[in-house]
């Protein structure tokens, strides 16, 4: 399973432990959505209770928006007192330059290698020995949202895996309902497909046909019910009525 982590990492700019004075920091995030707002405010909520006061510095579009205004204003000398990055090495060289705070002594003092689960979470914010980062959230592929209401409607029970969900797509179409919804953007297109993947077939057959490559595995992917599976998502694709395909803002 591949997990995506957003990871908190405070600008070399500013610095929160041992401050005489309360502090305005402006905090940069791409998490725009209702949810995801909501749940930035708790994090100000928290961080307002220190006595310092969280300034809010949300940037619309998406990561891939986002990412180059934080990463410009870093670099050019104008840097938020802490900023969001996708979990892993995309700050790495903001680290390597100096440009990033080294938060070892908080992780320590906090003991954070004794609740950070799993453990590698807080490894991947290390570098060369020194933590640079807080893992704030799990971010996964495995999520597929249901409407309870629109298998009432159609008359069928509510699918508890994906050979069910395939099942009731025709029940879903003639009661008017879409049976899946999914953008065209590349990451997302190429994620479900990643999912599947492993999902549908045999485990150890996909596992050695992807990661191995041996030519004597290729045929895994082409079993019978895979090929079914992929024909379904391709028909639903073409069919007028799907919203597969939109290009639109999804976030």
């Amino acid at each position: 399973m591949k997990v995506r982590i957003f990871a908190a990492a405070l600008a070399a700019s500013v610095a929160l432990s041992g401050a005489a004075y309360a502090a305005d920091l402006e905090v940069t995030h791409w998490w725009t959505s209702g949810g995801e707002s909501a749940a930035v405010a708790e994090f100000a909520k928290a961080f307002d209770k220190t006595g310092n006061h969280w300034v809010d510095g949300a940037i619309a579009g998406g990561g891939d928006t986002a990412r180059p205004i934080m990463i410009s204003r870093i670099t050019g000398g104008d840097p938020m007192g802490a900023t969001m990055f996708n979990h892993g090495r995309q700050a790495e060289e903001l680290v390597q330059a100096g440009l990033m705070r080294d938060l070892t002594d908080i992780a320590e003092k906090e003991h954070w290698k004794d609740f950070i689960r799993p453990a590698n979470l807080l490894t991947e914010c290390t570098v060369d020995g020194k933590v640079y980062c807080v893992p704030v959230n799990i971010h996964s592929w495995q999520w597929l949202w249901l409407s309870n209401g629109a298998f009432e409607k159609a008359g069928v029970p509510v699918p508890k895996n994906w050979d069910e969900y395939v099942a009731a797509a025709p029940a879903l179409e003639k009661a008017g309902i879409i049976p899946l919804a999914l953008g065209r953007q590349s990451w997302q297109t190429s994620g479900a497909f990643n999912v599947l993947m492993p999902a549908i077939p045999a485990r150890t057959s996909t596992s050695r046909s992807t990661r191995t490559r041996t030519p004597s595995w290729r045929p895994a992917p082409k079993s019978p019910r895979f090929s079914r599976q992929l024909t379904t998502l391709a028909r639903w694709q073409r069919n007028p009525t799907s919203r597969i395909g939109t290009r639109r803002p999804i976030w």
